[in-house]
């Protein structure tokens, strides 16, 4: 079957034509969600300790090839108030093995959000994909010098001497995590504001720490007017609904990163919020509900 080539008259070369971007209000919070791209990886990196034929026909089960799977990588950001917060930085431009992501600071253009105008950065851990934006000489150029970089302590503790006996990572990708969390502390020091288990960020805005992922790794709550929702970092990956025992392959401590998931995931279930996640399909607004032992992952239908 021959495929139309579609046009679109008034289009240039430079927009996109699939939407990088979604919006939502959490009660009086905006919340948009972007999409940084993709990360192609293994999907042996997704569940380390699964049976290979189980994790073969969960794959299949979704429709997924069975060797190489492009991540998605959301970032958000929160404006409420006079103040405008970002959630993690995505990867940035300077990892050639990732052509495909580093998409965030053109798409945040592209929604009307200058750079200069955000107040506060939140990072949910110190992994390349989380702070390497940030390293952007195009970003780190437009952003204020008074920004405001909240960090867990431990997660800034960790990477000075950082631990990957207990990760699967394809090879290249440990030193690159290590140099990437070192410039990024280097570079933004006078900016970084630790706190110990949670800080609010804003009214409404609490960032937790979890622990698990990384020692450090934290999540962000959003509460307004009961309205809620949890940005849950890297603590859930796509497998964890059906098999959160499956641990990944980027989790330090991956014991307690699947008890750190369970957890999370039975209070969503219990609360009725909605759930964002680093690397869950855009946009990745959606409910946790259980499933007997486990539990599914309920996408929310868009609103235009």
């Amino acid at each position: 079957m021959k495929h139309a080539k579609i046009s679109h008259p008034g289009r240039t070369q430079a927009e996109e034509m699939v939407s990088s971007r979604y919006a939502l209000r959490v009660g009086e919070i905006d919340v948009l969600v972007i999409s940084d791209g993709v990360l192609p990886l293994p999907t042996t990196t997704l569940a380390t300790n699964a049976d290979p034929d189980s994790r073969a026909g969960w794959l299949k089960e979704k429709f997924l090839p069975p060797e190489g799977l492009d991540w998605p990588l959301n970032v958000v950001v929160v404006q409420t108030g006079d103040q405008i917060i970002l959630v993690d930085a995505g990867l940035g431009g300077q990892f050639p093995g990732f052509p495909r992501a580093g998409q965030f600071p053109k798409r945040l253009e592209a929604a009307g959000i200058d750079l200069s105008a955000v107040t506060d950065i939140v990072i949910t851990h110190m992994h390349m994909d989380h702070v390497g934006g940030l390293l952007v000489d195009d970003v780190k150029s437009k952003l204020s010098p008074d920004v405001r970089i909240h960090v867990a302590q431990s997660e800034v503790d960790f990477w000075k001497a950082p631990d990957f006996t207990h990760t699967v990572m394809p090879a290249p990708v440990p030193d690159v995590l290590r140099e990437t969390a070192t410039r990024f502390a280097d570079e933004y020091r006078s900016q970084i504001h630790t706190f110990g288990d949670e800080y609010e960020v804003a009214p409404g805005v609490l960032v937790s720490r979890t622990g698990g992922h990384t020692p450090g790794h934290s999540i962000v709550r959003l509460s307004s007017g009961g309205d809620r929702l949890t940005f849950a970092g890297d603590a859930i990956f796509p497998p964890g609904f059906d098999h959160p025992d499956w641990q990944n392959g980027f989790e330090h401590d991956p014991e307690e990163a699947a008890r750190v998931r369970v957890r999370l995931l039975r209070e969503f279930a219990e609360s009725g919020e909605l759930v964002v996640a680093t690397h869950l399909a855009f946009p990745s607004v959606g409910h946790v509900a259980v499933d007997g032992d486990t539990f599914t992952y309920v996408p929310s239908y868009w609103d235009y």
